[in-house]
């Protein structure tokens, strides 16, 4: 009698279309089952530990319609499938947008930046590694969590927003878009919707078992990049256990627009806080109108951890998103 591993991959129908209108029909076909694959970073991972069990894939990588960077009237456009490195490295970004290209600079090592995409980098799903083993959680579809519990690590894990899931955004990118106000274009066959990029992501009060707002037989396909803060003063820091390969402890996004020494208006947010990118409206409009100095980053950077509230293992990450907040203030 011969033995038979369970330990094989299971079979999985691949799909490749080649162009907008076939990934579309697609994507409303299969609906839920339909895994969609761009860069396959995070689908990889999903597939080794066999947690997730899609019937089928639909690869992205060929349609070029959602690839590139292009001028618009009203500020540039990115298709979500353009890889890591190649906004990292776009003359247009970087004389432009440079919060965006530091941002997508930062995220793990530059062989996966090469393949990855920033649709990929802003969909991938939630990092908590009970999550991840398969085990019976709240966004797995169970009834605890385990992180959030006496005897959690949750050292990784959210300072806010924390409603049955204290998983966080594992998103570099993600951050720098809130900063950046940009607009989230969403394709599925009955036309396109224009999120903001705070509204793109949820968190577990509003959707426990979805990190974003797509639905099945929608797909992100571009990212809108607005004018107006184009060319403003830009500030991006990460914190992780590794300067490569690791994701964030806490990381900020800012875009600040000065006038003779003064903050005129600014957008900030933290990453790996909460499960959405964090956006401080508070600590905005403490520093409008002030000097951007110092004495102005002293004064408000305790505003940022405003009803945080700690875990286990994570307290650490009070005074480190407040450290930050502040480096990006004073600049």
């Amino acid at each position: 009698m011969v033995a038979t591993s369970h330990d094989v991959m299971p079979d999985i129908e691949l799909y490749q279309p080649t162009d907008e209108e076939n990934a579309l029909a697609l994507a409303a076909t299969l609906g839920q089952e339909g895994w969609l694959l761009a860069g396959g970073q995070d689908t990889f991972g999903w597939l080794k530990d066999r947690n997730k069990h899609p019937s089928a894939m639909i690869e992205l990588t060929r349609i070029d319609a959602w690839k590139g960077i292009t001028e618009t009237a009203d500020g540039i456009e990115i298709g979500a499938l353009t890889t890591l490195t190649d906004i990292v490295n776009d003359p247009l970004i970087q004389s432009r947008y440079s919060l965006l290209s530091t941002a997508a600079s930062r995220v793990a090592s530059p062989q996966i930046r090469n393949v990855g995409t920033l649709g990929g980098n802003l969909n991938q799903d939630a990092r908590c590694w009970y999550y991840r083993r398969g085990l019976d959680c709240y966004r797995a579809g169970g009834n605890i969590c385990y992180a959030d519990s006496p005897e959690g690590l949750n050292r990784e894990h959210a300072l806010f927003g924390q409603s049955r899931c204290v998983a966080v955004s594992p998103s570099d990118t993600a951050p720098a878009l809130v900063a950046l106000d940009a607009t989230m274009v969403v394709s599925s066959e009955n036309g396109q919707r224009l999120i903001d990029a705070e509204d793109y992501f949820v968190g577990p009060a509003v959707d426990i078992v979805n990190m974003t707002v797509l639905r099945p037989g929608e797909i992100l396909t571009a990212i809108r990049l607005p004018n107006t803060w184009a060319n403003a003063e830009f500030y991006f820091e990460k914190v992780a256990d590794r300067n490569v390969w690791d994701f964030a402890l806490v990381n900020v996004a800012a875009a600040i627009k000065v006038s003779g020494g003064n903050i005129e208006d600014a957008r900030i947010a933290c990453g790996a806080v909460e499960c959405v990118p964090r956006r401080l409206t508070n600590v905005e409009s403490a520093i409008k109108g002030k000097a951007r100095s110092e004495d102005t980053a002293n004064q408000v950077a305790s505003l940022a951890s405003d009803g945080a509230r700690a875990l286990n293992y994570n307290h650490f990450k009070i005074p480190l998103m407040e450290n930050l907040v502040k480096r990006a203030i004073r600049g």
